[in-house]
């Protein structure tokens, strides 16, 4: 932390906590807003979310599994028929998109969301072809990116020119996920194999966690919330399996760093406006803080910060009940905001009901 840096107080309530039906109105305007329902696929239907407010195309591969996530989210909030329907719809809406095996996607990262979003939703649906399709994409992944240069690890893209947290941690909890369904304790070895290569590559005692190392192996990126996000989950989801591994208290730097160190005064996430990828990285965040929170009865240590920061992003609303990315300015009416930036809002809104 840089000298003079207030220490955010985000255990300090802000105001009222919006309530479980807020959080569902904010999917539901999210959904009005950017839900397209495009036509039938099979005996079932198919559907994407729009790039923007202007509905100019779907949006990309990746932000559209993190949007079906966060309908995951939501759903776990408040489950209903009508959310279920709707998530395998816009699953049906990436199998009609981009096909069920993604081998001409260059970036791993890409493909891992993908697949992290099919097991997600497997648990929802036992859709056995979601499942299938997390294995198979998993597996592709595996077979292309993981070697033994730089002693281990996920190459972020085919080029093999780096390898990044933002491939390897949601894989960790991808393939102990597809564990879980599966029984198959290969990808639980697999899990363990990335995430003891990522702590050691990646991963300071302080709670920072590095974004990338190249070839020559040289750190390259910082930190980003989703990047620390992930971490969280990854932690999370080995810590029961491997009790030794120091995963709850690495996984608690991390949650520090992230409060103490990326937060403002307030304890609210920062806004990472930088690129259009970057805009709707604290809705992951979100989701790993949250479940790991909820997992491991933290929410006495943690639960006011995130609560906070769903406070904050719900009180950012504009008059239509949109969210954007940045918690701290209201939200214009005005302007074409796009359906990455958010959903960062919803899925803090709905991930803090994990522990309440």
């Amino acid at each position: 932390m840089s000298a003079g840096k207030a220490v955010p107080d985000g255990n300090k309530r802000i105001a009222a906590i919006p309530t479980r039906s807020e959080a569902l109105l904010a999917m539901q305007v999210y959904n009005n807003n950017f839900y397209n329902q495009y036509g039938t696929y099979g005996p079932s239907f198919k559907a994407y979310y729009w790039k923007d407010l202007n509905h100019n195309g779907r949006m990309d591969f990746w932000t559209q599994a993190e949007a079906i996530e966060m309908f995951i989210d939501a759903y776990d909030a408040n489950p209903s028929q009508d959310f279920k329907n709707k998530i395998h719809y816009l699953y049906n809406g990436m199998r009609d998109g981009y096909g069920t095996y993604w081998a001409n996607n260059e970036f791993n990262d890409d493909i891992i969301w993908g697949a992290l979003m099919c097991i997600r939703a497997y648990a929802i649906t036992n859709d056995g072809g979601m499942l299938d399709m997390a294995k198979a994409n998993f597996d592709l992944v595996w077979n292309r990116a993981w070697d033994t240069q730089l002693g281990g690890g996920l190459w972020w893209k085919t080029d093999k020119q780096s390898k990044n947290a933002c491939v390897n941690a949601p894989a960790v909890i991808c393939a102990m996920k597809i564990y879980q369904a599966t029984g198959n304790a290969d990808y639980k070895t697999k899990a363990k194999m990335i995430m003891d290569w990522m702590v050691g590559k990646f991963y300071i005692s302080n709670g920072e966690v590095k974004g990338a190392v190249n070839a020559a192996n040289v750190i390259t990126e910082g930190t980003r919330t989703y990047t620390q996000g992930t971490f969280i989950g990854a932690c999370d989801v080995l810590r029961n399996e491997y009790p030794s591994g120091n995963y709850v208290t690495m996984a608690n730097n991390v949650m520090n760093y992230t409060k103490n160190s990326m937060c403002n005064p307030a304890g609210i996430l920062p806004d990472e406006y930088d690129t259009g990828d970057t805009q709707g990285f604290k809705g992951i965040f979100a989701r790993w803080a949250c479940i790991y929170v909820a997992s491991a009865g933290l929410q006495g240590t943690y639960g006011q910060w995130l609560d906070n920061n769903a406070t904050a992003a719900w009180a950012a609303r504009n008059s239509n009940g949109l969210m954007w990315g940045k918690w701290g300015i209201r939200t214009p009416d005005t302007g074409v905001l796009n359906s990455f930036e958010t959903h960062n809002g919803v899925s803090m809104l709905n991930n803090v009901y994990r522990f309440h």
